[in-house]
C-alpha cells in the first residue's frame, strides 16, 4: 500500500531544509524521483540533498549531460532524463539505480518502468505563495520519514 504526505515550503531555503531532512534517511541504493514543471524546485531540492551529503561546490541541473556524479558521504547521481525519448534508450541508468549511491532523477516518469518499487516519489507544484510537495512510496522503509514529515 502506498503511503504519502504533503509538505508546503515557502522559500528556496525551506525546500533545501526539507531535502536535508530527507537526506538523513538516505542509504546506498536509494532513488528519489522528482516530478514537476520547470521552475518547480527540483534542482533546488537536489542542492539541499547535495549539501546534506557534504558535497562542496555548485550543483546544477544535468539537463544536457543527463547525469552528474558527485562524491560526498554517499555518492550522488543527479539525473535529468527529460531528453530521453524512451525508457529503453540505452544509457546504463540501471547501473546507477542499483549502485552504491543515491539517485535523484528529475522528470522520472520518463523512465518509470526502470525504477524499483522502493523509489521515493516527489511531486512538486508551484502555488502563488508556496511550493506544494507530495511525497509518496510503496516501500514501507519510508514510513518513518512520512511520519516525521507529517509531524512538521
Amino acid at each position: 500500500m502506498e503511503k504519502e504526505c504533503t509538505v508546503d515550503t515557502f522559500s528556496e531555503e525551506e525546500t533545501k531544509a526539507l531535502a536535508r531532512t530527507i537526506a538523513r534517511h538516505l542509504t546506498p541504493g536509494d532513488i528519489i524521483a522528482l516530478e514537476g514543471d520547470l521552475g518547480a524546485g527540483k534542482t533546488t531540492f537536489a542542492q539541499g540533498i547535495a549539501k546534506a551529503l557534504g558535497i562542496p561546490g555548485p550543483v546544477d541541473s544535468p539537463t544536457f549531460t543527463i547525469i552528474k556524479e558527485y562524491e560526498g558521504t554517499l555518492p550522488l547521481y543527479h539525473m535529468d532524463v527529460y531528453r530521453i525519448d524512451s525508457p529503453e534508450e540505452e544509457l546504463g541508468l540501471e547501473e546507477y539505480f542499483y549502485g552504491d549511491g543515491v539517485c535523484l532523477v528529475e522528470w522520472a516518469s520518463r523512465v518509470e518502468p526502470l525504477l524499483p518499487d522502493s523509489t521515493l516519489w516527489m511531486f512538486l507544484t508551484v502555488k502563488p505563495d508556496r511550493r506544494r510537495i507530495r511525497i509518496c512510496s510503496k516501500d514501507p522503509r519510508w514510513n518513518s520519514l512520512m511520519k516525521e514529515l507529517a509531524a512538521r
